[in-house]
């Protein structure tokens, strides 16, 4: 499915949530892992607020993307941020929505 750029160019972000590992199985605990570089994934919150609106996107980013010591109130700027839909059935239910994934998070200046 193709993915969609998000330009935060002229939105103010924060970390809403800390990062925490992206699991690929629950049940095993297995790590989810970037297909291209192979780094460990994680899944960070981020508050955008542009034009007088703000949402709470759920980004996921490799572990390398972003420094250490990333806490929520911090405010942040978003590399490489994209929005793809998906679409999957479990257990006979149609589910959907929309994800996003960043290259990188670097502390706002």
């Amino acid at each position: 499915m193709p993915s969609f750029k998000i330009d935060t160019s002229t939105a103010v972000v924060f970390v809403a949530t800390a990062p925490t590992p992206k699991l690929a199985n629950a049940k095993t605990g297995e790590r989810a892992m970037d297909r291209e570089t192979g780094a460990p994934l994680s899944s960070v919150g981020l508050l955008v607020s542009d034009e007088g609106e703000g949402n709470l996107y759920q980004v996921t980013i490799p572990e390398t993307g972003y420094p250490e010591g990333l806490a929520p109130g911090m405010p942040v700027k978003v590399i490489g941020l994209k929005a793809r839909d998906w679409e999957n059935e479990f257990n006979g239910q149609k589910r959907h929505g929309i994800s996003f994934r960043a290259v990188a998070i670097t502390a706002a200046v």
